[in-house]
């Protein structure tokens, strides 16, 4: 990544921050900005997170191993990761109609993890999120094993979670990840 890259999502993610304290009582700019600058591979996940409508900002801080974890906090599912099937298995059952991708391909591609149901709900006390879109999140494999795959979203002021066949996809689905730096 370029300098003025760097400086330039640095700038948005300080902004963010800023302007978004409720989600990260307690912690302190400068200690994630420090964190960041020597992590390069975060940097380029925060990149490809911002690049894709995420909306990136930090979430929490894990108190043993001071690591910042960093989540999508866009308003709706991020905008550049919809129409997208749930893995790679589901892609491939696809006969016709494929979708680009897989969410979970595209966030390993992204160096992000796709929440849990518990941290999608966790998410959802910082604010309210998919009023209007929904967000794949990590299945258990014994869902997955019978071809299932888990989805979340906002709605009546409750976050319901669904599960539909992994290989469906929607303009309104996409996912929401997880950086932990």
């Amino acid at each position: 990544m370029k300098a003025q890259e760097r400086d330039e999502l640095l700038t948005a993610l300080k902004a963010r921050f800023e302007k978004n304290m409720h989600r990260h009582k307690g912690v302190a700019w400068g200690e994630v900005q420090a964190r960041l600058e020597s992590n390069p591979s975060a940097l380029r996940s925060l990149r490809a997170m911002e690049e894709t409508g995420g909306e990136p900002d930090v979430i929490g801080q894990d108190k043993e191993t001071g690591h910042f974890t960093f989540c999508d906090c866009s308003p709706e599912s991020p905008t550049g990761r919809r129409s997208l099937c749930y893995d790679r298995a589901a892609l491939d059952s696809r006969k016709e109609n494929k979708p680009e991708g897989s969410a979970v391909e595209m966030a390993a591609e992204m160096g992000i993890e796709l929440l849990t149901e518990e941290q999608y709900r966790e998410l959802q006390k910082l604010g309210e999120f998919d009023m209007k879109t929904s967000s794949w999140v990590k299945t258990p494999q014994d869902v997955r094993s019978l071809g299932g795959a888990l989805f979340c979203d906002r709605r009546y002021g409750k976050v319901f979670v669904y599960h539909n066949g992994a290989q469906s996809y929607y303009a309104a689905r996409g996912f929401r990840g997880l950086l932990s730096v």
